[in-house]
């Protein structure tokens, strides 16, 4: 099942904000650095579509890809899992040919160079040889609350994540902040400018009240 887009002048302005300006303004919601892009200069704005995986169960993962739906980023949660790689070329693919932004896994992948050819953006802790297998065991869940990078992440989730790292929240949280961020970003370059120019620091970033 996939779920509603975000309205479009919220994602206009998602799409344009620096996600780590979030970061000055919110405290919950990011990822363990550990997970990370394996591809260079992605930028994902999309809705949780969440896999609780268990037994290291392939037919689970394909049975998640066959429900996503345009916009959304696969969350799989592997339970601590860091050996066996749910994601590679072929779920790579179908991922992209069914819509969605992105896939994120709390632990390994496989298959990276045809991963970054293929160019949809995958985030990951790191790479192995070792991958899931069709065990088809029926105790993987799909769209349920599932832990990614020590976040609570919930099916319909917000999902930004760039080169930097991933961020989850709910749209209420980050309509509430984004124009705060997009001005802390439009005054960004002055202070650069500033500082290229030789201004004292001190007087730069810290200005009398």
């Amino acid at each position: 099942m996939s779920h509603p887009p975000i309205e479009s002048q919220l994602l206009a302005k998602l799409r344009a904000v620096s996600f780590p300006t979030l970061g000055h303004f919110l405290e919950e919601g990011f990822a363990e650095s550990g997970i990370r892009s394996l591809l260079s200069n992605v930028k994902v704005v999309g809705r949780a579509a969440t896999l609780m995986l268990a037994d290291a169960d392939a037919l689970a993962v394909n049975q998640a890809l066959a429900g996503l739906g345009q916009g959304d980023v696969l969350v799989i949660d592997m339970a601590g899992d860091h050996h066996h790689a749910p994601v590679g070329a072929v779920t790579a693919c179908a991922a992209a040919c069914a819509g969605a932004q992105a896939i994120i896994v709390d632990g390994v992948v496989t298959d990276l160079l045809e991963l970054r050819a293929a160019g949809l953006p995958v985030f990951a802790r790191g790479t192995s040889l070792l991958t899931t297998k069709r065990r088809g065991t029926g105790r993987s869940k799909f769209n349920v609350p599932v832990q990614c990078g020590g976040v609570l992440v919930q099916p319909g989730d917000l999902v930004l994540a760039d080169d930097n790292g991933v961020f989850f929240a709910d749209l209420a949280t980050v309509a509430g902040i984004v124009e705060q961020a997009l001005t802390s970003d439009h005054a960004e370059p002055a202070i650069l400018s500033r500082l290229r120019a030789g201004e004292p620091v001190g007087q730069v970033l810290c200005p009398q009240s």
